[in-house]
């Protein structure tokens, strides 16, 4: 499904005689079936980027196309939950996407308002657990009282739950421990090799984009100011400019080209960086 941003600004009024601009002249295609990295320092107006995205807000100038669906300002979506059912949006603090008390009825509550049936629930409920490394004895906790580790998986699984083709994740690994972690970027390659999902997520976390991100989008000052391969973005000149810290693998393999003039290439896996420092000195 085709993302598109044409021209768009946002802008809002502070007070009677002021307005302020949040993003301005965004112009950029989201890569589909790939996993989209949006980084930039807090301000940047990556959150109404997303905001925009899940069409709570409505952009002030231009367009955003979404599939067949085209957002405007003044634009009126016709069955607006056919829009919906395709983008699956995982909050930034799971507790905001919670409101029942059970961790099935959070699972089952998207699917009933995109009228599934009642025998698909209930299989879709133990499916989305078991891809999130949760079990049926999750069913019944209340999902506010869970580890912050537990409740993002339970955030995510009530997204796939109901199989869209774009999946939006808001710093999706604050919480989550090394392990949990490793198996939540092993299963977003999944989506996106075996499901062909579009995947886009926000983060500060450079050295976890470094890691699972095909393409990248970094935003400063309301304005999208670089784009490209984790490669080329991280190795940009201007990076430094931007207030992006190098993903540490690669900052490492970068001290070492500039300051011992060994070009040891640029790794996604530490492991890998270990074997060519080998090769190096032996």
């Amino acid at each position: 499904m085709e993302i598109k941003y044409d021209s768009v600004y946002y802008s809002y009024r502070e007070n009677t005689a002021l307005e302020k601009l949040v993003l301005e002249d965004i112009n950029l295609d989201i890569k589909e079936n790939k996993i989209n990295g949006i980084v930039g320092k807090s301000g940047s107006g990556k959150t109404t980027f997303l905001e925009l995205l899940n069409i709570l807000l409505l952009p002030t100038l231009g367009t955003i196309k979404i599939g067949d669906y085209q957002i405007e300002k003044k634009c009126k979506i016709i069955n607006i939950n056919n829009l919906r059912v395709e983008l699956g949006y995982v909050f930034g603090n799971p507790k905001h996407q919670f409101f029942l008390s059970t961790v099935k009825e959070e699972i089952a509550f998207g699917m009933k308002q995109f009228s599934y049936k009642l025998d698909q629930i209930e299989k879709r409920i133990s499916d989305a657990l078991n891809l999130v490394g949760l079990d049926d004895s999750y069913l019944e906790k209340d999902p506010k009282k869970l580890s912050s580790g537990e409740m993002r998986k339970v955030a995510i699984a009530s997204v796939l739950a109901f199989n869209p083709k774009i999946l939006i994740f808001d710093e999706p690994t604050v919480g989550l421990d090394s392990i949990s972690e490793k198996s939540f970027l092993k299963m977003l390659k999944m989506l996106k090799n075996k499901y062909h999902k579009t995947i886009i997520i926000v983060t500060h976390d450079m050295n976890m984009i470094h890691k699972i991100a095909d393409y990248l989008f970094v935003f400063h000052e309301g304005k999208k100011v670089l784009e490209g391969t984790k490669y080329e973005v991280f190795n940009h000149e201007l990076l430094e400019q931007y207030e992006i810290v190098r993903p540490a693998i690669m900052e490492f393999s970068h001290q070492v080209l500039k300051k011992k003039g060994i070009k040891l290439g640029y790794r996604d896996d530490v492991n890998d960086l270990i074997k060519d420092i080998y090769r190096h000195v032996s």
